[in-house]
């Protein structure tokens, strides 16, 4: 039975660095073929191993597949083999949560691209994917035996010119390309391999691995192991994880001790940061996991809100409104969720604008909860507002898992697939886990008996009325700014800005109210003769999730 050895094969002993390489691409680009070529040792669900996936002759999940090199003597690392975890995405445009899942555990990227019908639209995708999760890519050039021999080389000059003209303008420019045939037509062997192992070794990103933190486990796949128990593949998102020891499923609310384990039929007494790992488990149910999160006990719970940092993805067509509800995945969970986007109420400094995307992400910087932030109608573009200087308070329509710094991609998946456009929207990381206002405890309250809400975004404000008469040189009497029901207490000590044409602003307070009719009492600090014309702007802030009716500027 497969996956029965898995928990059967001896000890290895040389210490492996494992890299987690995705391969991503359109539909049909061979992607499968490419995981097959340069495969050794297959794990469950590899090669398109899903039934469904070969009655329809496409990937529909994630296969998971790896080789192991030596150590070349080029490369400084303590251990003695390299292996190479190869994810293989499907390319169908409607299993872009699959893929999007898949994506998150990258530390590089091969983009499979069909020789003769280059970019096409699962292929940009997955380069606006890449570009979130990674920063090292090669490109893959595959079915090169399709073009006749004779123009062969031409075509795939020309075809090179046309894709780096492409990736130009992404985190990628510069990407090495690599020419192979994964499948040939006439049967013969694969061609093209040796040299694509050689550019993945030259051009691997030796991942930093931290042991310190949180053990989180992403499961892609679970499958029962007669008289063994179930067993939990997956990919160590933080932390260290050791034999024996207790692990959490949250959304079943279980925990289970660990009865062995293994990386790719070798048995291991410790899990860390970055391995691909199959995990035994007894007395769960293989059909309550199909994917998800384990974790240590307690290390993650259960959100119906948070704050990310947030930018736009340029490929991205339309507009996102605030309010508007988008698809958000973080790892393979994918909700619906309400967003609203504020940001600060300057113009970034140009060395912020500077600061490459992927790596203001990683610092998390500047958000302070408590600041207060100007509401954004909309998404803004990154040129404006780059990551670090904008942010986004998400309100999930049912519970997800959210890991400390997690990747959080939205995307509008109800878009047509078959159309050509972008269906990822935004990208950015877990700043704060913070249930919307309507689900705070009751036990935190405001003077006002009110649940108190720490997140402090406001909309600009204007209102303009007009001078109604001049009582003395230190007070005017104003109109037409509120109506007689008003109730001016909340108005009252409020800056208001006089202007007259052809005199300077002046800064006045409302000191109170006029009669009954809505008119008020304006007060000047400059005793001087004004004229009985001019408007009054009164400018304020108004606070999204403030229940009390105080004004504040």
């Amino acid at each position: 039975r497969e996956g029965q050895e898995i928990m059967e094969t001896p000890n290895s002993q040389p210490s492996i660095l494992n890299i987690n390489v995705g391969i991503l691409g359109h539909v049909d680009s061979g992607k499968t073929s490419l995981s097959k070529a340069l495969s050794k040792i297959a794990s469950t669900a590899a090669f398109d191993k899903n039934p469904q996936s070969q009655e329809r002759g496409i990937t529909l999940d994630l296969g998971f597949s790896a080789f192991i090199v030596p150590k070349p003597s080029t490369i400084d690392i303590p251990q003695d083999q390299i292996q190479f975890t190869l994810v293989d995405c499907p390319g169908h445009a409607s299993l872009i949560r699959t893929i999007i899942g898949g994506a998150q555990i990258m530390d590089m990227m091969l983009l499979v691209i069909d020789a003769v019908k280059g970019i096409q639209t699962q292929t940009a995708e997955g380069l606006v994917i890449g570009e979130i999760t990674t920063d090292k890519m090669i490109v893959v050039i595959n079915k090169t035996d399709l073009y006749p021999e004779a123009e062969r080389a031409q075509k795939i000059e020309r075809m090179k010119k046309g894709l780096e003209k492409t990736l130009s303008g992404t985190r990628f420019a510069g990407s090495p390309m690599v020419t192979i045939c994964a499948n040939p037509s006439d049967a013969s062997s694969p061609i093209g391999i040796d040299d694509l192992i050689s550019t993945m070794l030259h051009h691997m990103r030796i991942p930093s691995r931290d042991e310190s933190g949180k053990f989180i486990f992403s499961v892609d796949h679970c499958f029962p192991l007669k008289g063994q128990g179930t067993v939990l593949t997956g990919t160590v998102i933080s932390g260290k994880f050791n034999l024996n020891s207790v692990l959490e499923i949250p959304h079943l609310k279980m925990q289970k001790k660990v009865k062995s384990m293994q990386m790719f039929h070798r048995p291991v007494q410790s899990c860390k940061q970055g391995d691909r790992v199959g995990i035994c488990v007894v007395q769960l149910e293989s059909k309550s996991m199909e994917r998800g999160l384990a974790c240590e006990p307690g290390a993650i719970q259960p959100v119906m809100g948070a704050i990310i940092s947030i930018s736009k993805v340029r490929f991205y067509k339309g507009s996102v409104p605030s309010y508007s509800k988008m698809h958000v995945s973080i790892g393979h969970s994918t909700v619906m969720a309400t967003c609203v986007f504020f940001g600060d109420d300057r113009e970034p400094e140009l060395e912020e604008k500077r600061a490459p995307p992927f790596e203001v992400m990683k610092t998390l910087r500047n958000f302070d909860l408590k600041r207060d932030y100007l509401f954004f109608e909309e998404l803004q573009v990154e040129n404006k507002f780059p990551t670090g200087t904008q942010w986004a308070y998400l309100m999930f329509e049912s519970p997800i898992l959210c890991p400390e710094h997690a990747v959080v991609i939205g995307s509008k998946l109800d878009t047509d697939i078959q159309t050509s456009t972008c269906r990822v929207a935004f990208y950015g990381n877990l700043l704060y886990s913070l249930e919307p206002p309507s689900q705070l405890p009751t036990s935190v309250k405001t003077p006002g008996n009110v649940a108190e809400f720490p997140l402090k975004i406001f909309r600009k404000r204007e209102k303009i009325g007009n001078v109604d008469r001049v009582q003395d040189e230190n007070t005017i009497i104003g109109h037409q700014l509120f109506k007689k029901e008003t109730d001016m207490n909340l108005f009252t000590g409020l800056k208001i800005i006089l202007r007259q044409e052809g005199e300077q602003d002046e800064e006045g307070v409302i000191e109170s109210s006029f009669g009954k009719s809505g008119k008020f009492k304006v007060g000047f600090r400059t005793a001087k003769k004004r004229r009985t014309e001019g408007a009054l702007h009164l400018l304020f802030k108004k606070y999204l999730f403030s229940k009390d009716k105080k004004i504040r500027q």
